[in-house]
């Protein structure tokens, strides 16, 4: 287990990142406007989804797969920021009516979830963080690695998870008080819209420190 002083400094690493909203940020704020509270809590969820299938990962021992290579590095990236992309014309095509049918909320949740994994799946961010800058608070001499990496990064889910939430449910509180009308509707498909296609973009240029 780590000791207590590494972990402090690792718990105020992972916060003050955290503060720095990023494409995972980003997304749930889109959702969270389009669809209110409940989309953008769905949408965090899947986020958090894909930050335990890395710290899985990491735990595993494949923390160096992907960083080892830049070629598996970019494959990822660029599958990430191609699918933001993707998300982002769809909605800008896509003219949907004012109401919401009852029965259709659960499926609309669920695929908010399911894009909310893949976008972090794929978010350079979150793959930098867990996969290269965790193992620098291990502490080999004190055995049990694979736990240490477990222990840091369940607690940087848990802290995204936290911090997420806490923006998607004040987007969500903004965007279902002023839910209604025809002109807000067009703003939230072309601002959801616009800013997924941004956010691919930026994903695709965004380079870690370390290979610059």
């Amino acid at each position: 287990m780590p000791s207590l002083s590494t972990y402090a400094v690792f718990l105020g690493t992972a916060v003050a990142l955290l503060l720095l909203p990023g494409p995972a940020v980003l997304y749930v704020v889109t959702r969270s406007i389009e669809m209110g509270r409940a989309g953008g809590v769905a949408s965090v969820a899947g986020i958090t989804t894909g930050t335990i299938v890395h710290v899985a990962l990491a735990t595993a021992g494949l923390s160096s797969l992907i960083l080892a290579s830049r070629t598996a590095f970019d494959a990822v990236k660029y599958v990430g920021a191609a699918y933001l992309i993707v998300l982002g014309v769809r909605r800008l095509l896509t003219r949907t009516g004012d109401r919401v049918e009852e029965e259709a909320a659960p499926r609309t949740r669920m695929r908010a979830y399911t894009q909310g994994v893949i976008v972090n799946l794929t978010n350079p961010k979150t793959i930098v963080f867990i996969f290269a800058f965790i193992p620098q608070f291990v502490d080999p001499s004190a055995g049990h690695v694979w736990l240490q990496v477990l222990v840091f990064g369940l607690s940087f889910a848990l802290l995204g998870f936290l911090s997420d939430n806490a923006y998607a449910l004040a987007a969500g509180a903004v965007a279902d008080k002023l839910r209604g009308s025809r002109r807000i509707a067009r703003f939230e498909r072309w601002f959801g819209g616009s800013m997924l296609i941004g956010l691919g973009i930026a994903a695709a240029a965004w380079t870690p420190a370390r290979s610059r």
